[in-house]
């Protein structure tokens, strides 16, 4: 199925589920939930389970031609994924930290990846209740209770720079990032939040000098670049995806305002 084709059939109801995922994570929110823990020792809860099982079950039901990897699952070996020309690639609930913290600043993520670009993507934040869409072809969108509107990113960057970042992983990169930079703000957030934050025009830029995994980055690039904006490896090309055996992501930069040449201020040695 050609791609627009495939968004008139989709689009309305992931949007949904991403809502409904949203509103099961709540349920276990407003409780005194157990934390277990992941093999590499990250919080898991009840919460990533109940997202995860609503959204791929609706994903096979509405795409059952389409694959999924969610962080949820065993990674399917490259030698099958690497057939995959289209797929979903879901994060049931991005920012176990916050959710843990309860800072409210965790999200639902589902994307969808065409010939390795995130092409369509949801970000839904359910303490809010709040909605980013992303969909090639028709722009960057925010839901929440006063209805729809469309988002983009700031034309002219601030001054000082608004710079968001994460509120677990900071480093030394990141700091020699900023004194490079000089004069900024910071913007601290959990999440997918902080892509989402550049996409409507509430910050300049987003520097990753860390570790990341494709399915926490996918559906908000899908969000960042329908915005007009982009998320760039430290090389200058588009972040990519399903690409290589490993899940990870290389260090990369979410950029708003073109006024900047933002990947001058990275450290020569990263």
């Amino acid at each position: 199925m050609e791609l627009r084709a495939l968004f008139e059939k989709i689009v309305e109801p992931v949007i949904e589920l991403a809502t409904v995922a949203g509103d099961a994570i709540l349920e276990v929110y407003a409780t005194d939930f157990d934390v277990q823990a992941k093999d590499d020792n990250s919080p898991l809860t009840q919460a990533d389970m109940e997202s995860n099982r609503k959204i791929v079950a609706e994903l096979e039901a509405l795409t059952p031609d389409i694959p999924i990897i969610s962080e949820e699952f065993g990674l399917p070996d490259f030698d099958v994924r690497s057939t995959w020309s289209r797929y979903w690639l879901i994060d049931p609930l991005d920012g176990t930290k916050e959710f843990v913290n309860r800072n409210g600043e965790f999200t639902v993520n589902i994307a969808l990846i065409e010939n390795h670009r995130p092409v369509f993507g949801v970000v839904q934040v359910p303490v809010t209740g709040v909605t980013y869409i992303g969909c090639e072809g028709s722009g960057a969108q925010i839901r929440d209770t006063d209805g729809s509107r469309k988002i983009s990113v700031a034309l002219e960057s601030a001054s000082p720079a608004r710079v968001v970042g994460s509120r677990s992983h900071r480093g030394a990169s990141l700091d020699a990032y900023l004194e490079k930079l000089g004069d900024f703000e910071m913007l601290p957030m959990g999440s997918s939040l902080k892509f989402c934050r550049v996409a409507e025009g509430a910050a300049d830029v987003y520097p990753r000098l860390g570790l990341t995994s494709e399915w926490d980055t996918a559906a908000a690039q899908a969000v960042v670049e329908q915005a007009g904006g982009q998320v760039i490896k430290l090389d200058g090309t588009p972040l990519a995806y399903n690409t290589k055996a490993e899940i990870l992501n290389p260090f990369f930069l979410v950029i708003g305002p073109q006024d900047h040449d933002w990947l001058s201020f990275i450290d020569a040695d990263q």
